[in-house]
């Protein structure tokens, strides 16, 4: 009987393992052709090259997509890119696995963090509102916690991505029964940004992406970022409207290239004259030693995406951590190899 499960188990995983790899590579796929569209297809050796080192490198052809959309994108082969499809078979459960979800929960990553400029007010976990402290409140009590010195509050739904699962309240539109039909969350403070960033859109607070790493020695870097925006009118950033814009991560400057959210590279940003190549980030070398910090608290998540702002006052506010599969691809194609001396290419080994 035993035989049997573990059988039935390794075709569930076998079939798993199918869907998630041809969906990502139809994602591969699309990105190529976006690349394609603005500046030529792909030439036959670069194809060859990403097709020989995925079968060398990652051992099998079926990670050679994402090799080919950064190859489009760059307009040259770079050894040292990981397949954002590798990424999410091996270095996910890896060096995150379970783990990783704590980022989600943000009542526990708020108490691990001690984060100083922490802008969660409370939580709603298991029919329960909580304050930060882990006192149990009635719902007047906690309504009271939220707009006694807030006009407006957020509340994140665990495992929000991508801009969804995101909701504002004031005190009138503040909903119970809406609130638990969307399950567990945090509120939080609404964050007023840095003047610096109102130029690109002042209705949503942008956000800046930094991705660190813990390296085998427990030494935390910050590998590479970018910062999105979104669309006109928008009251938050999501990911089918924002602009994304990489940034240096030893300067802070922005790269002179944008992407629009089909991946469309663009040199001028829509609806403004802003020259953005070259400007900096304000307070970046503070963003930066602040995530190592933090980072160095949970240095078992491996790899984080922390995505963070600055507020008027000039300081950090973490909007969000994703601790699981932490988007790579923009990173890798716009500043990668990003992740070489880690090894993560032999983890399929």
């Amino acid at each position: 009987m035993g035989k049997v499960k573990n059988s039935v188990k390794n075709l569930l995983k076998k079939g798993e393992n199918y869907v998630y790899h041809k969906e990502k590579n139809i994602e591969a796929y699309k990105i190529q052709k976006t690349f394609e569209s603005v500046t030529g297809k792909l030439n036959s050796k670069n194809k060859k090259l990403c097709k020989e080192y995925a079968l060398d490198i990652f051992g099998d052809k079926k990670y050679a997509p994402w090799l080919m959309a950064y190859c489009a994108y760059s307009h040259q082969f770079k050894e040292g890119w990981i397949p954002d499809n590798y990424y999410g078979e091996y270095v996910v459960p890896a060096l995150k696995g379970e783990y990783g979800a704590i980022c989600n929960r943000s009542l526990i990553i708020n108490k691990l963090l001690n984060d100083k400029n922490s802008t969660d007010l409370g939580y709603y976990i298991n029919s329960l509102f909580l304050s930060t402290n882990n006192e149990v409140l009635n719902v007047e009590s906690f309504k009271k916690l939220l707009f006694e010195n807030n006009k407006k509050v957020v509340f994140k739904t665990e495992n929000s991505f991508q801009g969804k699962g995101i909701y504002f309240f004031d005190k009138k539109t503040f909903d119970v029964n809406l609130i638990k039909q969307l399950g567990n969350g945090g509120f939080q403070s609404y964050i007023k940004q840095h003047p610096f960033f109102n130029q690109f859109n002042d209705s949503s607070v942008a956000n800046i992406r930094l991705t660190s790493v813990c390296k085998d020695d427990g030494e935390i870097e910050v590998r590479a970022g970018y910062f999105k925006y979104g669309g006109k009118n928008e009251t938050h950033v999501k990911s089918k409207s924002a602009i994304y814009i990489s940034v240096n991560v030893s300067t802070g400057q922005l790269h002179s290239k944008a992407s629009l959210p089909d991946w469309t590279p663009i040199n001028q940003l829509p609806g403004n004259d802003i020259k953005f190549a070259g400007m900096e980030l304000p307070c970046f070398n503070y963003c930066i030693s602040e995530i190592k910090r933090m980072h160095g608290l949970i240095p078992y998540v491996r790899c984080i995406g922390w995505d963070l702002i600055l507020d008027e006052e000039e300081n950090i506010r973490i909007i969000e951590l994703n601790g699981l599969h932490n988007t790579i691809s923009l990173h890798e194609m716009e500043q990668g190899p990003c992740f070489i001396g880690l090894q993560w290419e032999n983890l399929h080994k």
